[in-house]
């Protein structure tokens, strides 16, 4: 994607929008499918802040088939990513495992980032789907490596477990300004995401598409963090930009259903 001015000055503004939430995560005259106060995982309501998210593991499938993110066990993405320069190439297969997380039954991820050929990062994620179609993120297990060797575990974490709570990482009906928490566990992951467009057009080495989802992220554990993402219909993730707090650029490469 072309840099300009004018794409700047957009992130911008939605840094300053998606920043601006509340203490949970939920801003001022927002879509009332934000607010909080339900425990039941419907497609009128999601996750915010550090609430309660009190999962009703009979709502729940590991038949992911939300279209902006299908997970079919065997899928494999593969992207390219520079972050400060260094380019590196990260690898995510659904697998056909499950893991029982907080009740749930989840599916399970696994991502390799590496770098000239040597992986630096490997992390198993749980996601399930609910009765209504949104896509729930249960946790991750999540291990850095320094010369062949385990160097450290942070950002692991796991619903249900020290007082974590799943959040929602692919709303079922996506609409711009909807926010809704993806994690949460108190000092180590923190993620939001909001709703930018269900209309933008993308183009990266695998393809170029239209009516992209686009969302701004930001980590209220790390200042001025903010990320921007798009998600292709019957694709999946396909671009991440990392816009403040740092330089990073990802874009999908190849796609195997």
């Amino acid at each position: 994607m072309r840099w300009s001015p004018t794409f700047l000055i957009a992130g911008t503004a939605l840094a300053v929008a998606v920043a601006g939430c509340g203490s949970n995560g939920q801003s001022s005259g927002s879509d009332p499918t934000t607010q909080a106060g339900s425990s039941t995982p419907t497609g009128s309501t999601l996750p915010q802040g550090s609430e309660p998210a009190n999962l009703d593991p009979t709502e729940f499938t590991t038949n992911i088939d939300n279209p902006y993110w299908p997970l079919n066990p065997g899928s494999t993405w593969v992207y390219r990513e520079v972050e400060d320069g260094v380019t590196q190439t990260v690898v995510v297969t659904v697998t056909d495992r499950t893991k029982v997380v907080d009740g749930v039954t989840a599916r399970v991820i696994h991502d390799v980032v590496s770098t000239g050929g040597e992986p630096i990062e490997k992390t198993y994620d749980w996601y399930a789907q609910d009765s209504a179609g949104n896509v729930w993120y249960l946790g991750e297990d999540t291990k850095e490596y320094e010369n062949g060797k385990v160097s450290s575990t942070t950002g692991s974490w796991e619903a249900g477990v020290g007082g974590a709570e799943a959040g929602v990482i692919m709303p079922a009906d996506p609409k711009p300004g909807l926010s809704y928490r993806q994690e949460y566990d108190k000092g180590n992951a923190a993620d939001r995401a909001s709703v930018v467009s269900v209309d933008a057009h993308t183009t990266v080495p695998f393809g170029s598409f239209n009516q992209v989802l686009e969302t701004g992220d930001v980590n209220p554990l790390e200042r001025n963090f903010v990320e921007q993402k798009y998600f292709a219909r019957g694709v999946g993730p396909i671009e991440t930009i990392q816009i403040s707090g740092g330089q990073a650029h990802e874009q999908l490469l190849s796609y195997r259903p």
